[in-house]
């Protein structure tokens, strides 16, 4: 485990490397849903704390590669030859499901900035920190990239038989009204997009599980 771990450190250590170096790029990308709005900082060493927040960010994003590798590499020596060949395809569909996840999340980025944005007035004008903003932005994204990985758990727990998917059928009621509680408590901010559009993509994956379970023989 601690080689494991040390390597995955190391590869969210040249992923943050990375991203600090073209910080200045990515600040101009995540920063273009504001269109003209300024953001601002307040301390000496804030903007600095925003590459590094950002550089962090990004350190984890371009490392989830080596990351689900190395989660493989140690759980796998604990498997049979026949689940290691079933549970090999499921590496590369996390990682698809990770992209799809921060995909989603930067479509509902700007209807959820707009949302926020829209509640301005002429007594209430908005004045962006920097660092609030792209907390917001980096916790959506890794909530959504996070979040769509979930069917990649239940369906390990059907191969270790503790659900199946005439279990999952049956949770069904129970999954939806649990999913759209974490979704509005997971989702940073108060706009209401966000977690609409999170219920929406886990209860489809939720449904894509079922699926892939009875494929499954499950």
């Amino acid at each position: 485990m601690r080689r494991r771990v040390t390597v995955g450190a190391v590869a969210v250590l040249i992923g943050a490397i990375i991203s600090f170096a073209n910080a200045d790029a990515l600040i101009a990308l995540l920063r273009s849903p504001l269109g003209d709005a300024k953001l601002y900082f307040i301390g000496v060493g804030d903007a600095f704390g925003v590459r590094m927040q950002l550089s962090l960010i990004g350190g984890v994003a371009l490392g989830m590669p080596i990351l689900l590798w190395q989660t493989w590499a140690f759980i796998s020596p604990g498997l049979t030859a026949t689940e290691r060949r079933t549970a090999r395809p499921w590496i590369p569909l996390a990682l698809l499901l990770f992209i799809i996840g921060i995909s989603v999340a930067w479509v509902v980025l700007p209807f959820a900035v707009g949302f926020l944005l829209s509640f301005q007035s002429d007594d209430l004008v908005p004045l962006i920190a920097a660092d609030r903003y792209f907390a917001f932005v980096g916790s959506l994204m890794l909530v959504f990239g996070l979040a769509a990985e979930y069917p990649i758990l239940l369906v390990f727990l059907s191969r270790v038989g503790i659900v199946s998917s005439a279990k999952l059928r049956t949770w069904r009621r129970g999954a939806i009204v649990g999913i759209v509680i974490v979704s509005a408590v997971a989702t940073p901010g108060t706009d209401l997009v966000s977690p609409i559009v999170l219920g929406a993509v886990l209860i489809a994956l939720y449904e894509l599980s079922i699926v892939l379970i009875r494929v499954g023989g499950r």
